[in-house]
């Protein structure tokens, strides 16, 4: 079975930058869509950003310009690389991943990791 593991978490200022990462492990995820999901305290879960196993990339609009989604297929990893950090990007992130693509819905990916806690600081 796949197992995503999302590390890279952790306390940051408003502006400041994160790197998220995700170690796949189980199967190959090169001809997998991946996928970042984010749910803030009291809120649903919502797409972030995904990529698929050629490398188009999709983003929610309120992360354009200042997250990048990549993949390292050699190290089966995901990154979101998160610049200029707003307190609304407080949430944990969750890593997904689906052998038929990316959707912005969560309903359609079969795989999740347990998440990491981003905190923006104001």
């Amino acid at each position: 079975q796949v197992q995503l593991v999302e590390s890279g978490g952790g306390l940051v200022q408003a502006g400041g930058s994160l790197r998220l990462s995700c170690a796949a492990s189980g199967r190959t995820m090169r001809t997998y869509g991946m996928g970042w999901f984010r749910q803030a305290p009291g809120k649903e879960r919502e797409f972030v950003a995904a990529i698929n196993w050629i490398g188009n990339t999709d983003y929610v609009d309120s992360v354009k310009g200042r997250f990048t989604i990549s993949r390292d297929n050699a190290k089966n990893t995901l990154f979101l690389q998160m610049n200029s950090l707003k307190p609304e990007d407080t949430a944990v992130y969750y890593c997904a991943a689906d052998p038929a693509g990316t959707y912005r819905s969560g309903s359609y990916w079969d795989y999740w990791g347990k998440g990491t806690l981003v905190t923006v600081s104001s």
